[in-house]
Order: C-alpha cells, then sequence, then structure tokens
C-alpha cells in the first residue's frame, strides 16, 4: 500500500511502498480518507517524544477518519505499530474507533481532534471542572488554547482568563481577561496575581517555562485553603523544565498535574474523544484545516500550513 514512511530519526517521511496491515486478535483494518498531523506525530517521527518507539521503518500518524469494512464512518486513534494512520489503510483495535457525525466532513473531523481533545480531557478527566468555576488558559493563542477557550465556555465555565503573545489574537477570544505574555515580567505578575485574587479554580498550561512559574508563585500567595487551584500541564512550548520551590507547594492548596498519553487511560481518552466528536457540531467547534495529498507528505510536513492545520488525505 503507499504510504509515509519514517525511516530514521529526525528525518521526514517519503512517500513509498509499506506491508499492507493484516488484521488478527481483536484488530481490523480502516480505509483511512483523513490523517491530520499533530505535535505528537511530528515528535514521534522526530524521536523526541516520550511515547516514541524507536523502530525503524514505520508509517506515522496517530489518529485519522476512515471507513470500516462495513461501511461505517469512525475516528480512529493509536493504530497498531508499525502502521500509522497516514497511509491508505490503518490496523486498529475495534475499541479505538468512535462515529463521526453527519455533520463533520472528513477532513473537519480529522483536523479537530488532536487539538481540542487536549483541553476536553484535561477538563473532564484531569480537572474534572464543576460549572461555574473559573479557567484560566495559559497559552490561549495557539489553535489548541483558543479551543481550550471555547470549550471551557461550553462546559459551563463560569469565567475564562486567557494569556498569549499575540494581541490581536488574545483580544479576539471569547475571554474575561486576557493577560498579554509581553515580556514585562513586573506588569505580568501583577495581572497574574489580579486574577488569582480574583478567583481562578483550574489552570490549563500549555506553556510551561517562565510564565507557569510566575502563575504558581502568583496562585500561592492568593489562594485560601477553601479554594484549591487545579493546574494541568498540557503542553511545553516555551519550555520543558522550571524552578518549583517546594515551599510554595507546601505553602498552598495546589494541585498539580499533567494530562497527555499516559495520564489517560486508552480506554478513557476514547470516551473524550467520542464525547468531543459529539458535542463538535453544536458547539461550533472547528478549525481551518489544509487538504494535502497523501504523495506531498515531504514538502507539507509541519503543523500548520498558512495558519490551518495539515490533513493528509490519501
Amino acid at each position: 500500500m503507499k504510504a509515509a514512511i519514517v525511516h530514521a530519526a529526525g528525518e521526514p517521511p517519503r512517500l513509498g511502498e509499506f506491508t499492507d496491515p493484516v488484521a488478527s486478535g481483536g484488530t481490523g483494518i480502516v480505509r483511512v480518507a483523513a490523517a491530520s498531523m499533530s505535535h505528537l506525530t511530528f515528535n514521534r517521527a522526530a524521536g523526541t517524544h516520550y511515547s516514541s518507539a524507536g523502530r525503524f521503518p514505520f508509517v506515522p500518524g496517530v489518529d485519522g477518519v476512515g471507513r470500516l469494512p462495513d461501511g461505517r464512518r469512525v475516528f480512529f486513534v493509536l493504530p497498531e505499530a508499525p502502521f500509522g494512520s497516514m497511509a491508505e489503510r490503518a490496523l486498529v483495535r475495534a475499541a479505538h474507533c468512535v462515529p463521526v457525525p453527519d455533520a463533520l466532513d472528513d477532513v473537519a473531523a480529522a483536523a479537530l481532534v488532536n487539538p481540542a481533545m487536549s483541553s476536553w480531557g484535561a477538563l473532564t478527566e484531569r480537572a474534572r471542572l464543576r460549572p461555574g468555576e473559573t479557567v484560566l488558559v495559559n497559552g490561549a493563542t495557539g489553535m489548541s488554547g483558543r479551543l481550550a477557550v471555547r470549550i471551557a465556555r461550553h462546559m459551563g465555565a463560569g469565567r475564562v482568563v486567557a494569556t498569549g503573545r499575540n494581541r490581536t489574537v488574545l483580544d479576539a477570544l471569547d475571554a474575561d481577561i486576557a493577560i498579554p505574555l509581553d515580556g514585562d515580567e513586573a506588569a505580568q505578575a501583577d495581572r497574574f496575581r489580579e486574577a488569582f485574587a480574583a478567583g481562578v479554580d483550574v489552570v490549563l498550561d500549555y506553556l510551561w517555562g517562565p510564565s507557569a512559574a510566575q502563575l504558581l508563585r502568583a496562585a500561592a500567595r492568593s489562594l485560601g485553603g477553601d479554594r484549591p487551584l487545579r493546574m494541568v500541564q498540557i503542553g511545553a512550548a516555551t519550555g520543558d523544565t522550571l524552578p518549583l520551590s517546594a515551599a510554595l507547594l507546601r505553602s498552598a492548596p495546589i494541585a498539580l498535574m499533567g494530562s497527555g498519553l499516559g495520564s489517560i487511560t486508552d480506554e478513557r481518552l476514547i470516551g473524550v474523544i467520542g464525547a468531543l466528536l459529539a458535542a463538535a457540531p453544536a458547539a461550533g467547534l472547528v478549525i481551518p484545516a489544509a487538504p494535502v495529498p497523501l504523495d506531498g507528505v515531504e514538502g507539507a510536513w509541519s503543523v500548520q500550513k498558512d495558519g490551518r492545520r495539515v490533513v493528509f488525505v490519501p
């Protein structure tokens, strides 16, 4: 079958012929219609993600939209290695497939799930958001962060606070408070303290690094024992580490947790995707997508193209 093939870590995949998958032991064949690029797919191919297997060659792609042999249209996730989703066919467990609503076409569904489920899973499985609570999205001007603001609203957040470096995008978000990350650390720290003084229940962090460290310091100074903070770490766009004082965690009611592969079980992850897809049409969850033929994989090997999510179409 035709497939994008990664031959070595750090090299972009090349179109070629790959062994056809064979169904057995609870797995089935999905005829792939659309497979979205994501940071997870990109970093796995580069060998830099914590879940990278380090075995070559393989077909990249962790999810996609396709059709089962009986014609059902499904979103599938975590295909069996070495058969990723960026191929004509993928080998997938039946339990890793969920229906796609008719209101979402193949490309729209493939583009949406990966960036949207980061916040959907964090809010439902990790933070356990309750209606009326306040959510702060740190890094809200990226594609996932913008969706996080909308999803928090959809789930009943009473207030949403958004931070980000792109002031134009930040001001256009449906947020009650917008905090620019503009390099003025003193002003930024003041804004964080004001936000926490007014009350923050959940932080979704897409950045880590300096801004997350400032958020934690502001939270520790402002939190009371009757309103603990759940901070969910999702991405590390501005740094993989930060200085964290042991005394800070001892002095304030802060629950610090991560959300990603491993912190949510596969079974519950499938449930997150199913709930997200079912809600997407009514909630208006859609992102711009750039469909690319699979034979253009080498030239389009990036997560975004002109601000649109890249989706490979076999």
